[in-house]
């Protein structure tokens, strides 16, 4: 028996070839189906056929080849379901271009899709005449992939639109075929539909605990989360904004942001603000509240995070005390390093300068000079002021127990190692300071290891095979001649060169004795002594000591006479004898043959004159001399002047330079005034 037939008219290739296999597929066997499209070619003429159009779009296109006898069956078009797992994998609120052929198609499409429940997607209308795009990152398009613009970086295909069940339905009455067949059709359908309906609810169900498990992550975090989209509806609203702006989230959420949020200059700032990116303090339900608002442009939503100020003032105070307790802290800044000397003045401006930059740095000095503490004041006056600082003396370990120390160490690096493996001080100095004293002492192996670390930032724990990259500032210390350990061979040039891309020379005490009087007091007085005297005899002496141990030394040497010492005064007889024994060799050389001048008052004056003009900024003439003392209990001439300051230049206590450059006061000389002085 001759099989019933159906012509099937299209106006693509594509779209022709996927109905007919639709039409294949559930007819195929009962009825005969033949198919044309206007893009390959349509028959001369059709007569007495049951003929089917893709859409009623292609009527005008084929009219003319419709003879007598034709009935003509007009397709509903749905999705293909196939490809919805595409489309249902997407985040709520994603914005997507779909593509189509013309207008009507297009908004067919659409409302299709959301009549199926894939509602969750913004779609935005693009067809062949649309002239403007919105700039989006997705496309869905039913097949008409050349009509994308290249600007999509992503084309979802979700095949061709087939026809719907009551088409289908159609045919079969039209060619009067059993009404089991139609059965047959229609549990094929309802397959389809619970099918589709299954993925939505698994979908739907995923969706649930995501969102469940979202908003746990998102309440549990300390800031508050607020999102909105263009229109305004509150997307994201956390329990913490929630108690900051005094409404609950249930409340907030799927809200206008207007019946939320009362406080108009924060409503304004989130919402209306122009740059993408801005933050602002405000108070709210006596929060102290940083506001941090940023644009997400694919997202099309505005998001706000809200900082607790005086948590996050609380939690870095928790963190300091972290730190102190682990001694990962600078105890030293700028007011603890003592001294009014023009050595030490210029030391701690460089030192400052230095403290802004982020590059090595290397410390030079003698033993006891305080270059712990100038490393220590200068981490405390960086950008890294509140990140760790971690100090280490390359000396006092072995070589092997430095290096796992440095660099940490894995789970059975070696006998001993801690399970799990250690930290070394690099890994916890990071995003502060690390300061190698001592470096000159380090070994050649070592300094192999450093020399990696400093040129890459990076470090590998003993036992290790994966490089970890680190955030540290490197100050290294020493009081050792690196140049000449690089002519004996014991120090690496390229090792020094990264190390001392900057440089720092401490100076020892004896080129700045006038800070000794202070210094010794401030060591009596962090001794709980605050009613001992000193004689003005033991601070000259103490000038006048050569210091070769510098600061530590001095420090010992106080601690000494405090424990040695009778009654309230320190006196010459408790110095000690490294210090008194050199009483005769550091006399003032005013008691040496210059009949005792000391006791002249005149000397005094022009000292203490020069003194004071110099600390003006400008050399002093006799002139200005003469002038100065005459302001004092005891004026001089210029001509006294005169003979005076050859006397004291002979004897180092003024410079007398040529012309303008006038006379100067030297160390010596304001060493002298700071005793007699006191």
């Amino acid at each position: 028996m001759r099989k019933k037939k159906l012509v099937l008219l299209a106006g693509s290739k594509e779209t022709r070839r996927a109905l007919t296999e639709q039409l294949n597929d559930i007819l195929g066997d009962f009825i005969e189906i033949e198919s044309f499209s206007s893009e390959e070619g349509l028959p001369s003429l059709l007569e007495n056929e049951l003929v089917i159009y893709s859409s009623y779009l292609i009527e005008n296109e084929v009219q003319h080849i419709i003879g007598d006898g034709c009935e003509i069956i007009i397709s509903r078009r749905t999705i293909n379901y196939r490809y919805i797992d595409q489309l249902l994998a997407l985040p709520y609120g994603t914005h997507v271009l779909y593509v189509n052929d013309v207008p009507e198609t297009v908004s067919e499409s659409i409302t299709t899709l959301m009549n199926l429940g894939i509602d969750h997607i913004v779609y935005h209308p693009y067809y062949i005449g649309k002239k403007d795009a919105p700039p989006l990152e997705i496309a869905v398009s039913p097949g008409e992939m050349e009509l994308v613009p290249r600007s999509i970086s992503k084309v979802i295909n979700i095949g061709v639109r087939l026809i719907d069940i009551t088409t289908i339905m159609t045919v079969l009455g039209k060619l009067q075929l059993p009404t089991e067949l139609g059965w047959a059709v229609s549990d094929k359908y309802t397959k389809r539909i619970i099918d589709l309906s299954r993925k939505l609810t698994k979908v739907n169900l995923e969706a649930n605990v995501l969102n469940r498990h979202l908003k746990k992550v998102v309440d549990g975090v300390n800031d508050g989360i607020l999102a909105v989209d263009l229109k305004g509806k509150i997307t994201v609203f956390n329990e913490v904004v929630g108690q900051m702006i005094g409404v609950s989230p249930d409340f907030a959420i799927g809200k206008h942001i207007n019946t939320v949020v009362k406080n108009q200059e924060l409503l304004h700032f989130i919402f209306n603000h122009k740059d993408d990116e801005d933050y602002l303090y405000f108070t709210l339900n006596q929060f102290n509240v940083m506001v941090y608002r940023f644009y997400m442009k694919f997202e099309h939503s505005i998001v706000a995070t809200f900082k607790n100020v005086d948590e996050t003032i609380k939690m870095e105070k928790v963190t300091r005390r972290e730190l102190v307790t682990k001694g990962y802290v600078a105890k030293y800044n700028f007011d603890s390093i003592i001294g009014h000397s023009a050595a030490l003045i210029g030391t701690k401006k460089v030192a400052k300068k230095l403290a802004k930059t982020e590059l090595p740095l290397l410390i030079q000095g003698e033993n006891g000079t305080g270059k712990e503490l100038f490393a220590s004041a200068i981490h405390n006056h960086s950008s890294r002021q509140n990140g760790p600082y971690l100090a280490v003396n390359c000396s006092a370990l072995p070589e092997d127990l430095l290096e796992s120390e440095l660099f940490g160490y894995e789970e059975g690096a070696f006998t001993g190692a801690k399970k799990g493996g250690k930290k070394g001080l690099f890994e916890q100095a990071d995003g502060g300071t690390i300061l190698l004293d001592e470096i000159g002492d380090i070994s050649i192996k070592l300094q192999a290891r450093l020399l990696r670390v400093l040129q890459e930032m990076e470090i590998r724990r003993v036992g290790g095979n994966k490089n970890i990259p680190i955030d540290v500032r490197v100050i290294s210390a020493t009081n050792k001649n690196l140049s000449r350990m690089i002519d004996d061979g014991t120090f690496r040039e390229d090792l020094y060169h990264r190390l001392k891309v900057l440089s720092l020379q401490i100076p020892p005490l004896r080129e700045r004795s006038t800070d000794i009087p202070l210094l010794a007091e401030m060591f009596i007085l962090q001794n709980g002594h605050t009613d001992i005297d000193v004689e003005p005899a033991v601070v000259k002496m103490l000038i006048q000591y050569k210091w070769n141990g510098n600061i530590r030394e001095l420090k010992n040497t106080i601690l000494y006479m405090l424990a040695v010492c009778d009654g309230k005064t320190i006196t010459v007889d408790d110095l000690p004898n490294e210090v008194s024994s050199k009483r005769e060799k550091a006399t003032n050389p005013f008691t040496q043959g210059k009949d005792n001048i000391l006791d002249k008052k005149d000397y005094y004056t022009i000292l203490d004159c020069i003194y004071t003009i110099n600390n003006k900024g400008v050399p002093a003439s006799r002139v200005k001399i003469t002038e100065e003392a005459e302001k004092t209990e005891n004026p001089l001439t210029e001509q006294q002047i005169r003979l005076r300051l050859k006397e004291l230049a002979e004897m180092g206590y003024v410079s007398i330079g040529r012309g303008r450059s006038g006379t100067k006061i030297t160390e010596e000389g304001i060493s002298y005034l700071s005793v007699n002085l006191l």
